[in-house]
């Protein structure tokens, strides 16, 4: 059996603004006193209305044109509703319907010969704002919510599934950081979370002359919050192994979302893959 990764990133990219996406709050690093750059707008209490920060739509667009993206000429945004302590409204302003950015790509080289292509395009589905949620602080007594970071303005990546190793995808977010960095959208440091990803990959099993002996693709699995290229990779590369070894023993792995665990190098199971009828989008 030849199995080959079938590879998409969805890239979340902090706007480098002054304000909040939908307030006047100042946009803090990490190293600022928890909770300090709140107010009713971006905590989600009651009555209190949103307004969209122009400069974030700006920084949004200027990314999207130099990814080669279309503008449509018509953007919304919607309710996608969740759970979590971290997100204070109970449902995030994001966008699903009508993005700002639609069908882009990107042209990079792969170096080294690591890759089984040393030179790739990959699409850009599409590109849009949203808000980011708080941040969790999880210890043995308990999690802590700091709400500095809630509704900080993101514009979030999503690719085609078109990258098939863990290096070209580690080398796609490198040059996606140097472009972000370029045209001064985002400062894209994944150490400090202005830039994180999403990887999700499935394996599809092709003949010797490389052609798919199926025309639909396996289970997709989701790997969430991957914070460094080194990560990107080692959490791509583990997948792909544990992936494999699933197909070898006559089974197939479940549609799931995964975290990684740098110090153990090894993805686990957080819950079952969601679809976009799960956030129940209006």
């Amino acid at each position: 059996m030849l199995l080959i990764p079938i590879i998409g990133l969805e890239i979340h990219a902090q706007l480098k603004t002054q304000s909040k996406m939908f307030c006047a709050c100042r946009n803090v690093d990490d190293n600022a006193p928890p909770n300090t750059a709140i107010c009713p707008i971006c905590t989600g209490q009651p009555g209190a209305l949103p307004a969209l920060n122009e400069q974030a739509l700006e920084l949004g667009l200027i990314a999207a044109l130099a990814l080669n993206c279309r503008i449509p000429d018509h953007s919304a945004f919607d309710r996608k509703n969740y759970f979590y302590p971290d997100l204070p409204k109970g449902y995030q302003i994001s966008q699903f319907h009508l993005p700002i950015a639609l069908d882009g790509g990107m042209e990079i080289d792969v170096p080294g010969g690591q890759a089984p292509r040393e030179r790739i395009r990959a699409g850009i589905t599409r590109a849009h704002l949203e808000e980011d949620a708080a941040k969790n602080f999880h210890s043995p007594q308990g999690t802590l919510v700091d709400y500095n970071r809630s509704s900080t303005p993101l514009l979030e990546i999503v690719t085609e599934p078109d990258l098939r190793s863990p290096e070209e995808a580690k080398y796609f977010l490198q040059e996606l950081r140097a472009i972000l960095r370029a045209v001064h959208a985002s400062e894209a440091d994944m150490e400090k979370g202005q830039m994180r990803c999403d990887a999700n990959i499935s394996l599809l099993e092709v003949d010797e002359s490389n052609l798919p002996t199926q025309s639909f693709l396996n289970p997709k699995v989701e790997i969430k919050n991957l914070n460094s290229f080194r990560a990107v990779e080692r959490a791509l590369a583990y997948e792909i192994k544990r992936q494999t070894a699933i197909y070898q023993a006559g089974e197939k792995p479940e549609a799931s979302t995964r975290g990684w665990d740098e110090n153990k190098g090894e993805t686990f199971e957080q819950r079952s893959k969601e679809t976009s009828a799960d956030y129940r989008y209006f």
